[in-house]
């Protein structure tokens, strides 16, 4: 591709995605963008300043001569977690702030954004143009997880408000439960293609696996409510210690956003509370349910390998259940064509978290994006009904500590054949 189209492509993406940022907060009142529920979620507003911040901290600030940033106190203000690049505001107390407000933060997108073009010709390099996708799919990363917090937000208000008024019907039987089979050998794991990935992703490398089957779709909210009237989550055998110890603190009996009343369960959606759909996939758990689940049926969770060797040919289309459905929860799987590997939910495995044979993190301060995170995190594969569509790949590596539930994860089963 001739340099003038990708710079123009790579200018596309960056409006576009700019624009898919300020079109997720419409629904919301400047109120909803203030709050904090919990040390997991942050406030809208800190999303908004911090993708900002990122391409004016390692674009702007860096290559442009004379740039003069919009307010020298945002660097402490909006920085996440670049210890190489200085001290930053602790992310517990994100939402005991008020100032910035949204106007001067949307004022501050503005700014950069214009910045950005005024100096396009910046993008004739090919590391520059390395860190605007970078910054395209670190803003991408944060509009799931604006999603994620406004949910979780909004679960914790008593009024609990919609972010969206649904009319989508997704009261659907789900397919019945099969397993696909596949051989042991060596595979290739990986990306090698010479689109955007993420550092994690690479090199592609050799692993071997010996046979395993892998269930043809996701476990539902019906089969996941048999465990729970079973007394799973008051079997010990079943959960592994730490899981065991998670849920006697916090007293967890059932999934996040599962309530009862009248006796009847419902689910907190983004859309509002609704009767449990026993059809949906079971969503918002933690790795520890989902290994219990899985003790329980006496299958296992799909090694990551074991899931790329799947899934690992497909790609993303407007069959899948992305953020631009609009639906933005996960639904019933009534065709066995793509098995919903792709959209719906995160599905989570037995893989830790750890490096490829080989890789290296990003030089420069964006090394710290992902690889200082390979400790204690366990893999995550598929996307999610919020995760955008052209972000994903089979190869991407989403991570989360196995305790946390507050984004839109699932299980699959595995086994060995």
């Amino acid at each position: 591709m001739p340099e003038i189209e990708k710079i123009n492509k790579l200018d596309e993406k960056f409006k576009k995605v700019r624009n898919t940022t300020i079109r997720l907060i419409s629904p919301l009142k400047k109120e909803d963008m203030v709050v904090q529920c919990g040390k997991d979620a942050s406030p809208i507003r800190w999303h908004l300043a911090h993708t900002t911040w990122f391409f004016e901290k390692f674009v702007l600030k860096k290559y442009v001569k004379n740039y003069r940033e919009f307010n020298k106190s945002y660097d402490f203000l909006f920085n996440s977690y670049y210890e190489t690049v200085g001290s930053f505001f602790p992310k517990i107390l994100r939402g005991t702030q008020s100032r910035p407000d949204i106007d001067e933060i949307l004022e501050y997108r503005k700014f950069v954004e214009e910045s950005v073009e005024k100096n396009r010709e910046l993008f004739e390099r090919k590391d520059i143009r390395s860190l605007m996708e970078l910054g395209i799919n670190h803003e991408q990363q944060h509009q799931e997880l604006m999603l994620m917090d406004v949910k979780y937000n909004f679960y914790n208000n008593p009024t609990m408000p919609e972010y969206i008024h649904n009319n989508v019907d997704t009261r659907i039987d789900s397919s019945e439960l099969e397993y696909l089979h596949f051989n042991g050998g060596l595979y290739n794991i990986g990306y090698s293609g010479g689109d955007f990935s993420f550092d994690n992703e690479t090199p592609k490398h050799k692993a071997y696996l010996e046979k395993f089957q892998i269930s043809s779709r996701l476990i539902t909210n019906g089969e996941y409510l048999g465990f729970i009237e079973s007394g799973g989550y008051e079997k010990p055998e079943l959960w592994l210690s730490d899981g065991w110890q998670m849920i006697k603190k916090e007293h967890i009996k059932m999934p996040l956003y599962w309530l009862k009343k009248d006796d009847e369960l419902n689910t907190f959606n983004l859309d509002g509370l609704k009767p449990l759909n026993p059809h949906e996939p079971v969503s918002h758990l933690s790795y520890y349910e989902a290994d219990a689940y899985a003790s329980w049926v006496k299958k296992r969770l799909p090694r990551e390998e074991e899931w790329e060797v799947a899934f690992g040919t497909l790609c993303p289309s407007s069959d899948d259940n992305f953020m631009e459905s609009g639906i933005y929860h996960p639904t019933a799987m009534k065709e066995k064509t793509r098995f919903q590997a792709l959209g719906d939910l995160w599905e989570w495995t037995m893989s830790p978290y750890t490096p490829y044979p080989g890789s290296k993190p990003l030089s420069g301060s964006v090394g710290e994006y992902n690889h200082k995170f390979m400790s204690g995190q366990m893999v995550l594969r598929g996307g999610s009904c919020v995760t955008p569509g052209d972000h994903m790949r089979p190869t991407y590596r989403n991570f989360f500590s196995p305790q946390k539930r507050w984004m839109f994860s699932g299980l699959r089963l595995a086994g060995d054949d």
